[in-house]
């Protein structure tokens, strides 16, 4: 809860801008920092308002220049970064990139000292007598890819507040009132949860919030900005998609596709039964140069796609399920969330147990919510679907690790998720993915043994929709948080149809297989089959990834002038010697081109014509054989015959 607290208006003229963005002052004496451990967090309210100024105005270098008024009070204070972040399941801030501190109190500067144990907590004395702070910092954003994900380009801003902001231990960051103002470039536009108070020469004044409410509530800017309503007029708690995009071109979807956009916020609330929010904002970016994302918010989320997102609707499934998943989100995750990932702030260490449930079940409902919508086609959906079934078929990590384990992933490592042997290792992707064939296998097993009377929308609806519990109700408009258990989910489940549930997600999280789960898609009614050509959706898949993917037969995913970016563990080019980062020179000594691979691969079915490469490694280059017969081998889901379509029932609109 926000503890409420008198401010002062932030930046209210041009002038006061201009004085928070003057150049710092030479330090004057001041007392030495100590070393003080970083406060835990404690109940006691925020002594005042925090304002904070951002100028986002730098587009030649990508800088963010930060100014902030901070309330305190005399005595040793530690200031985080933020290093925790809601969404990202690890410690991903980077505090590297905060440049330039100083800190002031009047026309004194404080010296400050990084903790030695904890390089995003920055500690110093707070002399007597002083009430406020001043501080002034720069967020060196990356200027291209190869430093990090691009936030800022000549067309285009993604503003994250936990990159621009410090904050002092102690309080919750629920009890921490924050009076944010974003200084934008001259006519540009912008859209976010925030709801701003005032706009002129010294930027936009949002209106108050709690610091974590402005953390979880990011801005989207450009100078190309078109803002759809996805609801009627005079809807409570409305839904709007703002766009933004590297030109004034991309953002005109026709009617039919916005109208489907439309359609998933109306198949979000037949599938759920309340909103817990008072309002929310798709922010989706169209571009080359900004960065990719897919990251949920309470009352919005970041979606950032390459600029072909209207194209090719009838052919690939694309990035049209990242909105229906974000907003899924909403409900799960931020209105609902496991009860390790419940943290006090963002320096708090986060725990990943339930995030087949976080992850995995949004990823389920992200998908179905698409079909349901129109956003995608149900054929293009069973075709991704085989896709993923397949890979996870065949998935040698499970051997060694089981599905609850891919849930550390995260923490073990941050930021960083290019694996070499990603089959054999195992990823974060895993829960999400496999999280899909678990709820595919629950919503089927209730459909089956409720004689089709309930499915798996009922236990949406009690249990992120209207929640009942803890002597109270929470309907629609109520914003929780309100933290989940294993036993909760089990218990909510068994309210469904009866079962023992808490066996059914045990076997599944802590097995081994062999083999994913399938008998959710048996259940359905269709079984995972192989053909000699691929699908529309596949083929989408290469052209994206710009590669030939024979990794559910030879074993290997070619890149670009032969490299590979793949080698499927103990696959037949495994077993020859192959390895990711290797080149792919010559094809039965033809230089290579990928439908020479492809009809070498399919020539050797009997076993007549091995398949002969030319590889180089570095600097060597060696010849090898492999005598692979089973052909091109490419995914689909085929019916079971005489059985009930059950996948149809779950993606038909509701």
């Amino acid at each position: 809860m926000v503890v409420p607290l008198t401010f002062r208006p932030l930046l209210a003229t041009a002038g006061l801008w201009l004085a928070l963005s003057a150049a710092p002052a030479a330090p004057a004496a001041a007392q030495a920092p100590v070393h003080t451990p970083a406060t835990a967090p404690a109940t006691a309210p925020y002594p005042g308002l925090l304002q904070l100024a951002v100028d986002a105005t730098d587009l030649d270098h990508r800088i963010f220049r930060v100014r902030q008024r901070l309330p305190v009070v005399p005595g040793p204070l530690t200031l985080y970064f933020p290093r925790w972040l809601p969404g990202e399941h690890a410690p991903t801030g980077d505090v590297s990139r905060l440049s330039g501190l100083v800190v002031r109190a009047g026309d004194l500067t404080l010296p400050w000292q990084r903790d030695p144990g904890d390089a995003h907590a920055f500690q110093l004395t707070v002399p007597p007598g002083v009430r406020e702070l001043q501080l002034a910092f720069a967020h060196l954003s990356p200027v291209s890819a190869d430093t990090g994900r691009v936030v800022a380009t000549r067309q285009l801003l993604n503003v994250q507040w936990n990159d621009l902001l410090l904050y002092p231990a102690g309080p919750p960051a629920s009890a921490i009132t924050v009076q944010a103002t974003l200084r934008l470039p001259d006519g540009w536009q912008h859209g976010s949860a925030l709801r701003a108070e005032h706009s002129g020469e010294a930027g936009v004044r949002f209106a108050p919030v709690s610091l974590d409410a402005l953390v979880d509530s990011p801005v989207f800017a450009g100078r190309h900005f078109r803002r759809v309503p996805l609801d009627p007029e005079g809807t409570a708690r409305p839904v709007v998609l703002n766009l933004v995009a590297d030109s004034a071109e991309l953002l005109a979807g026709s009617e039919a596709q916005l109208d489907a956009h439309r359609r998933l916020v109306q198949q979000a609330d037949r599938l759920f039964g309340a909103r817990h929010f008072g309002h929310y904002d798709f922010l989706l970016a169209f571009s080359d140069e900004l960065g990719g994302i897919g990251l949920e918010h309470h009352e919005s989320s970041e979606n950032g796609t390459g600029p072909m997102y209207w194209e090719n609707w009838d052919k690939a499934v694309g990035p049209r399920e990242l909105l229906s998943h974000e907003y899924a989100h909403s409900w799960n995750g931020k209105f609902r969330r496991p009860a390790d990932l419940a943290t006090l702030h963002f320096n708090t260490p986060m725990r990943n147990s339930l995030l087949w449930l976080y992850e995995g079940q949004t990823e389920f409902w992200g998908k179905v919510l698409a079909v349901r919508s129109g956003l995608v086609s149900p054929a293009l959906a069973r075709d991704s679907l085989a896709n993923l079934v397949a890979q996870l078929d065949s998935r040698a990590g499970r051997q060694w690790r089981n599905l609850q384990d891919t849930t550390n992933d995260a923490l073990m490592t941050p930021g960083r998720e290019r694996r070499d042997w990603r089959d054999w290792q195992r990823t974060s992707a895993d829960y999400y993915t496999e999280g899909v064939l678990i709820w595919l296998d629950a919503d089927m097993l209730i459909r089956q043994r409720s004689g089709g009377a309930r499915s798996l929308d009922d236990f949406a609806r009690a249990f992120f929709g209207v929640v009942h519990g803890a002597g109270r109700s929470w309907g629609d408009g109520e914003r929780g948080p309100l933290p989940y258990t294993f036993d909760d989910i089990v218990a909510a489940l068994d309210a469904v149809q009866p079962h023992d549930w808490a066996r059914f997600l045990r076997e599944r999280l802590d097995g081994h297989g062999p083999g994913a789960p399938l008998d959710g898609l048996a259940r359905a009614g269709w079984r995972l089959a192989f053909g000699e050509t691929p699908t529309e959706d596949f083929k989408a898949n290469e052209a994206r990834w710009k590669s030939t993917d024979l990794s559910l037969g030879l074993g290997v995913q070619v890149g670009a002038e032969g490299k590979l970016q793949g080698v499927r563990w103990d696959s037949p080019a495994f077993r020859a010697g192959l390895a990711p980062g290797q080149v792919l020179v010559a094809v039965n000594q033809m230089a290579f081109k990928p439908e020479r691979l492809k009809a070498a691969v399919s020539a050797n079915t009997g076993g007549q014509a091995p398949i002969e490469l030319l590889v180089r490694d570095g600097d060597r280059f060696r010849t090898l054989q492999i005598d692979w017969r089973g052909g091109l081998r490419y995914p689909r889901l085929e019916r079971i015959d005489g059985t009930e379509d059950r996948l149809g029932s779950l993606l038909a609109p509701r």
